[in-house]
């Protein structure tokens, strides 16, 4: 033996740690072969129980995740905003903080008002959340005892899981807002009663009042002080116990009748002053009234409506409740009395339905994509048996996401088309490779039993591989993680079944249905190879005479790889600087969080300036909506004043109650008539109402920020906080794309202020509580008792006449009445004017601003909110302490959540490594693998420009899911390198032909992987991640199959054949 082949020989022991039995028997393939009654009867089962879990599925249009918020408020009347900051607001806030796991805490405080937002930390399980917020409510119950003794409150609400997906008008044209509340509630009733409904809530209900009006100057003449006149009516109209009487046969309770129960009877309430007894009606006018001022009201296309909102029981089917509810809504509609109308205002069911619709439509392309390729590359018998591995696959999924609890939505559905072309991979690889050798001639059994034991274990180890890949977004702490975590089971119960599918029901029938192609031919290798070893051998032998890789397709690649395998250097500094190159060229590319959907809502926020009223707000909207409802772009306009909708999709976030709020959800005929009346609004609203700031955006795809851009400046003061604000405001502005700017808080709000001389005031004999309860009697009354009627209670309200307090320049001549008869305000108090914060916002107990901007279409929130950072870089440089200007909003959600999307990287790649070395035995082959994985990020970059596709969440994912699937593939390719080599082929030749008779089924894979992501296209959701998958796994494909080899030739010093040996 020479010197060179001794080195070869010593080569090819290093290169291959083991031989590879011929044909082992004794493996699944065989076993499956054997018992096939078994494998049809499974087959047979999974059918039935695939479409049964299929069938039971949840439906719904979003996965659910836990909204990880708490609002506590609390009331405080006659308090200023300062006040509210200072005696409720903080105290609350530093007993919060202390709770564990808080992230933030916001909180507003207006007159009279707090509001605080505890945000739990992303990372807190959704199990751990209740605990969490039992602990909040004790501890602010402990702390009770330091806030003001007439606080009312606090009050806690968690429950915004809740989506009122299903939205119903009552409207009228005749009847009052009473009727229609009464029209409703019957509704509501019924709407309870069918199945999958959670909650059935009213919305823009007007609540009626009892209102005793009493003249100023008859108290006066009474001499009876307004107190006295409350305490009257209270005990008049009390509900209070009379006792009860106990005897040896039972007890007997006491009831006292005569209590008011209607308007006449509270007229009749005895009153005595001055030594006469009267009637309440002889010195007061009472009516029966809606609240004044108004509660948060609804309209439908203009008219007064009251809503009735219906969530869905946690994991029920939306389409089943849809169909019962049009069912519910056909009968009630023909029992409607004449005269109100019942109205569709939001109809997710239908949502759904066209969703899930949608996502089939795009899955049956899928399939048929993927078969087409299928029989039109391997053959129609071989594609016949993959053509049955595909169905069999996806039930096996839909089996798997029952017993996991995991609904039918539009990121399990993506899921399964994510994964369609990746199912058929194994399928694809076992198939070929039966084909393959029963062609050599091969017996059946023996061809099946070596295409398992030859391929079964890096198949296994790379269908892992990728299942890995998709372990950070499973494993991400975060809302957005929570949100599409399903992605990760979803994919990995189908990989792990398409494997399993592969080793059994593949070898079946392929057994069954692939014959050789050429008899004679076959019959001739049985004769002549009567081992499993001569096979391999023989197939070795014949690879170059073979017509299948002798046409001119693998002529020109053979000389392509033969230069790549002379010109190594330049191959791998081609391949880096090509890398390099697209680095580079990502940072340009745009950046969002999630995108915009597709749905035809448009969601209009109108804000009037601070302190504006109710009715004032009631106007504006009532204007807008007018001039847009009948617009031909239009289907309908639900109008909500004082409060948003509520949440109709999980991905919205409701607004908190405010005078000066209105929302129009404007529903378009289509997307592109959404976007033609984003442009109407803004005009219509900058031309009809001047003072009126508005904001259009549409429903989003992911976790929700109110606004594109959002720039967070806290400061130890308000006035600092609100210095930096308008600083940055007026750096955010001069960017031209921006269309507007908007502060949460900077605005003052009138207050007339009313300095008490206490010294007249003991001289009057008043006391502050007197001239405080008169004050509120004459300006917007107060309740002093309830009365019952059925299932309500209304209030019952003492207010002076409207006429004593219509002119509130005139307050200051109002008599205040005593038992002496009556003493104007001005004789005990000075009255000035002042402009006070009506509003102010604090993040984790330092006043901040937030300064909003909208942007124009061209670009994205983090695009422009990064723009706005750089342009702050001098303002940032020179804050004095304690002041912090942050980034919030959609660009600081996506870097929150990208750093946890990585947080798993490292557990995702140690899983990868102990895999491939599992595999491999060798360290340098597993490099030689792991250096093709950056390769994927060349196509990822190209193809996002390409297809002007932004770099977003799903994109990144679907960057870190392509590293599975190209480690994958190079594993393939290296163990088939350790196959030729255990066959005795020299180190050279085994490359060689490895990559030759691996290309058809790397290439095959990888196409049926990227031509089945092709219908996810046009998916405003998916198109990030099916973009990045499929040109990353387009470029990375034909990049690996030049570069690895060169790479494994390199690492392993393997000389080219015609190279001269060294002497």
């Amino acid at each position: 033996m020479s010197d060179e082949d001794k080195r070869e020989e010593q080569l090819r022991e290093t290169l291959a740690e083991s031989d590879l039995p011929a044909a082992n028997t004794k493996n699944l393939a065989t076993w499956a072969i054997k018992h096939r009654q078994v494998i049809y009867f499974f087959m047979a089962l999974l059918f039935v129980m695939g479409i049964f879990s299929y069938n039971e599925l949840g439906r719904s249009e979003d996965p659910s995740f836990t909204v990880k918020q708490m609002v506590i408020s609390a009331a405080w009347p006659g308090a200023t905003a300062k006040e509210m900051e200072l005696q409720v607001t903080d105290k609350l806030e530093k007993t919060i903080q202390t709770v564990p796991d808080v992230d933030y805490v916001t909180s507003y405080s207006r007159p009279g008002v707090a509001v605080i937002t505890v945000t739990m930390k992303e990372a807190v399980p959704g199990s751990v959340i209740k605990t969490r917020w039992q602990e909040v409510r004790n501890l602010v119950s402990d702390s009770k005892k330091d806030l003001p003794s007439d606080l009312y409150g606090p009050y806690f609400n968690d429950h915004f899981d809740d989506v009122y997906g299903n939205i119903y008008a009552v409207t009228s044209d005749s009847y009052s807002y009473e009727e229609m509340r009464k029209v409703a509630s019957n509704l509501k009733d019924q709407f309870v009663l069918i199945p999958d409904v959670k909650k059935v809530e009213l919305v823009g209900v007007q609540p009626e009042k009892i209102y005793i009006q009493v003249a100023n100057a008859k108290l006066s003449q009474l001499g009876m002080s307004i107190e006295t006149l409350a305490g009257v009516i209270q005990a008049e109209t009390a509900i209070v116990p009379s006792g009860m009487a106990h005897n040896k046969d039972g007890n007997t309770y006491l009831r006292l009748t005569g209590l008011p129960d209607s308007i006449k009877n509270i007229e009749s309430l005895p009153l005595s002053a001055n030594g006469r007894t009267f009637r309440l009606g002889d010195i007061a006018e009472i009516k029966r009234d809606y609240a004044d001022p108004a509660e948060p009201k609804m309209y439908f296309d203009g008219k007064p409506a009251i809503g009735i909102a219906i969530s869905m029981e946690d994991g029920g089917n939306n389409i089943r409740l849809g169909d019962n509810l049009d069912k519910t809504i056909k009968q009630m509609r023909s029992n409607l009395p004449l005269g109100f109308e019942l109205h569709q205002v939001s109809n997710q069911p239908q949502v759904v339905k066209s969703s899930i619709r949608e996502f089939m439509e795009n899955l049956i392309e899928a399939i048929i994509i993927v078969l087409v390729v299928s029989l039109m590359s391997l053959g129609k018998k071989s594609g016949y048996v993959i053509s049955v591995c595909i169905p069999l696959v996806l039930l096996c999924s839909f089996v798997g996401m029952y017993m996991m609890g995991i609904d039918l939505h539009k990121v399990s559905l993506g899921s399964l088309i994510v994964s369609l072309g990746m199912l058929v991979d194994d399928s694809i690889v076992v198939v070929e490779m039966i084909e393959l050798k029963i062609n050599e001639g091969w017996e059946r059994v023996k061809a099946c039993s070596f295409a398992f034991q030859s391929c079964a274990k890096p198949l296994l180890t790379g269908t892992m591989i990728t299942c890995s890949s998709f372990m950070p977004i499973a494993f991400s702490k975060s809302n957005a993680g929570e949100f599409a975590g399903s992605l990760f089971p979803v994919i990995t119960v189908t990989l792990m079944s398409s494997w399993l599918i592969a080793a059994t029901v593949s070898p079946v029938l392929s057994y069954e249905w692939i014959t050789p192609e050429r008899k004679e031919k076959a019959q001739a290798k049985q004769t002549d190879d009567t081992t499993a070893d001569g096979a391999a051998k023989k197939a070795v032998t014949s690879d170059a005479n073979y017509s299948m890789f002798n046409n001119p397709f693998y002529v020109y690649f053979r000389k392509l790889l033969h230069w790549a395998l002379h010109n190594r250097k330049t191959v791998v500094v081609g391949a880096i600087v090509l890398f390099c190159a697209n680095i580079a060229l990502g940072t340009l590319l745009k950046q969002e969080f999630f995108s915009a959907s597709v749905r035809p809502e448009l969601l209009v926020e109108l804000n009037l300036p601070e302190g504006s009223s109710l009715a004032a707000t009631d106007a504006a909207a009532t204007k807008l909506t007018n001039l847009v409802k009948d617009d031909k772009d239009v289907d309908s306009v639900a109008t909500y004043v004082g409060k948003s909708a509520p949440r109709f999709v999980l991905v919205m976030d409701p607004v908190q109650p405010r005078d000066n709020y209105a929302q129009l959800v404007i529903v378009a005929k289509d997307s592109d008539a959404r976007e033609r009346m984003v442009k109407k609004v803004d005009s219509l609203v900058s031309a009809n109402l001047p003072n009126v700031q508005s904001f259009s955006r549409n429903i989003p795809l992911g976790p929700p920020t109110p606004y594109p851009v959002m720039i967070r400046v806290s400061a130890p003061t308000d006035a600092l906080a609100k210095e930096y604000a308008g600083k940055v405001r007026d750096i955010m502005v001069k960017n031209k794309n921006v269309t507007m700017v908007r502060y949460d808080w900077m605005e003052k709000a009138h207050a007339l202020k009313v300095e008490i001389d206490n010294d007249k005031l003991r001289q009057m004999g008043l006391t502050r509580k007197t001239v405080a309860v008169a004050l509120q009697a004459e300006v917007t009354g107060y309740t002093v008792s309830n009365y019952y009627e059925g299932d309500q209670a209304i209030n019952i309200v003492f207010r002076l006449e409207p006429r004593d307090h219509s002119n509130i320049q005139d307050l200051g001549t109002l008599p205040i009445p005593t038992a002496n008869g009556a003493v104007q305000l001005n004789q005990v108090a000075k009255l000035s004017y002042e402009n006070e914060d009506g509003m102010i916002w604090r993040r984790n107990l330092l006043p901040t601003v937030t300064v909003n901007a909208g942007i124009t279409d061209d670009v994205t929130g983090n695009d422009i909110s990064n723009q706005v950072w750089s342009a702050t870089s001098d303002l940032r440089k020179h804050l004095p302490l304690g002041v912090k200007i942050e980034v919030g909003g959609p660009a600081e959600k996506s870097a929150n959540t990208l750093q946890t999307l990585l947080a798993p990287v490292p557990a995702m790649l140690v899983i990868m490594l102990v895999l491939l070395m599992i595999l491999l035995k060798d360290i340098r082959k597993m490099i030689v693998v792991l250096s093709t994985a950056p390769l994927g990020l060349i196509g990822v970059v190209a193809g996002l420009f390409i297809f002007n596709t932004p770099l977003s969440l799903m994109a990144e994912i679907g960057a870190l899911a392509l590293i599975g699937t190209i480690i994958r593939n190079s594993t393939v390719l290296v163990d088939q390198i350790d196959q030729h080599l255990a066959e005795g082929m020299t180190p050279a030749k085994a490359v060689t032909e490895s990559v030759i008779v691996r290309f058809r089924p790397i290439m095959l894979t990888a196409l049926t992987t990227v031509l089945g992501l092709i219908p996810m296209f046009p998916s405003a959701f998916w198109r990030g991640l099916a973009v990045s998958m499929a040109c990353g796994l387009t470029g990375a494909t034909m990049i690996t199959l030049v570069v690895l080899p060169v790479i494994y030739c390199i690492t392993f010093q393997v000389k080219n054949d015609d190279e001269p040996s060294a002497e």
